[in-house]
C-alpha cells in the first residue's frame, strides 16, 4: 500500500499542469507539503492521489458502507497515511491554507461515510498507521492510537492481564478514534459507563497545527471530544484510557425465543427488569428473523417466516449467581445451566462477535465486510406496550427486513449515575434502553437502495409514539443525515444545526457550540454534521 507516488518529475508536472481551481488547490496543497517537510521523501510514500494506482485500494481498505462508494460519490483529492503524530500538523496547515477540508479516518465504520466522504474538496488523513496500543497494567491505563481498532485494544489488554478490560463496543473492527470521541457503548456500560467516560487524556492536532494534550487543550475542549465527536475540533491522535477490573471468569448466554415461544411477551417483560438488574449484569436483545439472528439456513416464504428475539447476557460473575438472578427476576425466560458458559473477558469479546474462543489473534484483523447499511437509533423512557411490540414484527415479514434487526440495550446502573452534562453524551438518567434498527443489504440489491431506506424510515416512524421526543433523541456514533445537515459552503446557523444537534446532545449542544467557537471559529473542521461556530468573522493567526 505504501507505493511511492510523487517523484521529483511527477511533482513538477503536478505543479505545472493545473486545469481547474480545484486542481489548483490540490497541487498547491502538495507543494505546501513539500515545503513543510524539508525531507519530503520521508512522507512521499504515505501520500496517495488519484494518479496513483494504489489510490482506490487505499480508499476502500477501511470503507464499510457501500452506499458511499458509487461512481458519483466525491472522492478525496489526496489520502495521507501518517506514521507519526508529528506528520499531521503540516497536513492540517496545508489543507487549511489551500481551501481543502480534512476528514480523519480511524476504522471506516462511520455509518454515513463521513470519515471518507465530503460535499466539498477534501483530504483524508487515514490513521491506520497510528494504531499502537501501550498498556500499563500496573497503573491500569492504556494509550490508544486513534487508528487502533477495538480488537487491537482488547487483544493488547488481554496480553497484559486476564482481569483488566475496557468498556467499549462489540465490533472489533471499529476504530478507537471515532468510537471514543462519539460515546462508545458495550457490555460493560452498566458497570463502568461508556468508553468516553473512561478517557482520561488525549492528544489532538488543532486548527493551528498544535499538538495538544489534556493540560494544554484545557478542560472545555477535553470535555467536548469525549462524546461530542472529534471531527469538529481537530484531528485526534490518541487517547489515554482508564482500564477497568473484571473477574477471571464471567458468564454469558445467548437464548433465542420465537413468537411461538412468547418472544413478544418476553420483550415486554424485559423492559421492566433489565434496567434494574445489578450493575454486573447486562442483558440485551436482538429482534428480527430467526434465520438472521441465529444463522440458520431456511427457505421460508411470506407469513411462514420465523421471527423472534435473542436474549444475550454478559455477567461479571459465576453461573450459579446468574441463574439465581434470572430465576428471581426473569423466570419467564427459562434460563437453565446448560444455556450458560463461563469464560474470560477476552473470550466473551470473541463469543459475542462469533469468533472461535481459541483464536484471539483474529481480533487483530481489521478487514471490514463491506455492505450497504442504514442505522436509526432511539431512546426509550417508558415501557413500550405489548401491542406496540407486536407491531414491530410486520416489518420483518417484508423483503427488506430479511437482514435487519432491532437491538435493545438496557441502561440503568452506572449509566443512570453519571450526570448528563458530565460529557457531551446526555442520554443517562431515566433512560430504560437504547434501541437501534440496523438494516443491511448486499451489492446485488443496490438498485433497490431506495426501498431499503424507505423501510428504515417507516419503522423509525412507527416507533415515534414510544420513544423520547421533543426533541427526538439519537446516538451520535450512529450518525443519521436524515436528521439534518450543515450547509456545504457558507455559515450554518445555530438554529439550523440545532435541528440535528439537539437530538444527539440535548442541551450539551450549546456548550459544544461555545467550545467550537473558541477553538475553530472559522469552521475549518467542517462536515455535514460538525458542530458550527457562532460567528465566522475570524482570520487564523498561527503562533510561531
Amino acid at each position: 500500500m505504501k507505493t511511492p507516488i510523487i517523484s521529483a518529475l511527477t511533482f513538477i508536472l503536478l505543479l505545472t499542469f493545473s486545469c481547474s481551481s480545484t486542481a489548483h488547490h490540490h497541487d498547491d496543497f502538495l507543494h505546501c507539503l513539500a515545503q513543510k517537510f524539508h525531507n519530503y521523501s520521508s512522507i512521499s510514500n504515505l501520500v496517495y492521489t488519484p494518479r496513483n494506482s494504489s489510490f482506490s485500494s487505499v480508499l476502500l481498505t477501511t470503507t464499510w458502507n457501500l452506499r458511499y462508494t458509487t461512481p458519483s460519490t466525491r472522492k478525496p483529492k489526496v489520502i495521507i497515511t501518517p506514521e507519526h503524530e508529528s506528520q499531521i500538523p503540516p497536513i492540517v496547515l496545508c489543507a487549511r491554507d489551500n481551501d481543502l477540508d480534512i476528514t480523519a479516518r480511524s476504522g471506516g465504520h462511520d455509518l454515513e461515510g463521513r470519515s471518507y466522504v465530503s460535499e466539498v474538496p477534501f483530504v483524508i488523513i487515514d490513521m491506520i498507521n497510528l494504531s499502537q496500543v501501550t498498556v500499563d497494567a500496573e497503573a491500569k491505563t492504556a494509550w490508544v492510537g486513534a487508528g487502533a481498532t477495538l480488537g487491537i485494544l482488547y487483544y493488547s489488554i488481554a496480553e497484559k492481564s486476564p482481569t483488566l478490560a475496557f468498556p467499549g463496543g462489540f465490533c472489533p473492527t471499529v476504530g478507537a478514534g471515532g468510537h471514543f470521541s462519539g460515546g462508545g457503548y458495550g457490555s460493560l456500560m452498566r458497570k463502568y459507563g461508556l468508553a468516553a467516560d473512561n478517557v482520561i487524556d488525549a492528544r489532538i492536532v488543532d486548527v493551528h497545527g498544535r499538538i495538544l494534550d489534556r493540560k494544554s487543550m484545557g478542560e472545555d475542549l477535553f470535555w467536548a471530544i469525549r462524546g461530542g465527536g472529534g471531527d469538529s475540533f481537530g484531528v485526534i491522535v490518541s487517547f489515554k484510557v482508564q482500564l477497568v477490573d473484571v473477574p477471571e471468569k464471567l458468564t454469558v448466554f445467548n437464548i433465542h425465543r420465537t413468537l411461538q415461544q412468547n418472544a413478544t411477551q418476553l420483550i415486554h417483560r424485559w423492559q421492566y427488569i433489565a434496567p434494574t438488574f445489578e450493575k454486573d449484569l447486562h442483558l440485551y436483545i436482538n429482534a428480527g428473523r430467526t434465520s438472521y439472528l441465529t444463522g440458520e439456513n431456511s427457505s421460508q416464504d411470506g407469513r411462514n417466516i420465523s421471527l423472534g428475539a435473542s436474549f444475550k447476557a454478559f455477567y461479571l460473575g459465576g453461573v450459579d449467581r446468574l441463574l439465581s438472578l434470572m430465576q428471581e427476576s426473569f423466570p419467564e425466560l427459562g434460563v437453565v445451566r446448560e444455556d450458560c458458559i463461563e469464560m474470560s473477558w477476552i473470550q466473551s469479546v470473541l463469543y459475542f462477535f462469533g469468533i472461535p474462543l481459541d483464536s484471539p489473534e483474529n481480533l487483530l484483523n481489521r478487514t471490514i465486510s463491506k455492505t450497504y447499511v442504514k442505522f436509526k437509533s432511539n431512546y426509550v423512557q417508558a415501557p413500550i406496550p405489548a401491542n406496540g411490540i407486536e407491531g414491530i414484527w410486520k416489518f420483518f415479514y417484508e423483503k427488506e427486513g430479511e437482514n435487519s434487526e432491532v437491538i435493545m440495550f438496557p441502561y440503568g446502573g452506572r449509566m443512570a449515575e453519571i450526570p448528563e452534562s458530565e460529557t457531551p453524551y446526555p442520554h443517562r438518567k431515566n433512560i430504560l434502553f437504547h434501541m437501534t434498527t440496523e438494516l443491511y443489504w448486499q451489492e446485488e440489491e443496490a438498485q433497490n437502495t431506495e426501498n431499503y431506506l424507505s423501510w428504515s424510515s417507516r419503522i423509525y416512524n412507527y416507533f415515534t409514539p414510544h420513544v423520547v421526543n421533543s426533541p427526538r433523541a439519537s446516538y451520535f456514533n450512529y450518525r443519521d443525515l436524515d436528521l439534518g445537515v450543515n450547509n456545504p459552503r457558507g455559515k450554518t446557523s445555530y438554529a439550523q444545526a440545532s435541528i440535528w444537534g439537539k437530538k444527539y446532545f440535548k442541551n450539551n449542544f450549546d456548550r459544544l457550540v461555545r467550545v467550537k467557537t473558541d477553538v475553530d471559529p472559522k469552521d475549518f473542521f467542517w462536515s455535514a454534521q460538525s458542530i458550527p461556530p457562532l460567528d465566522s468573522r475570524f482570520t487564523y493567526v498561527d503562533e510561531d
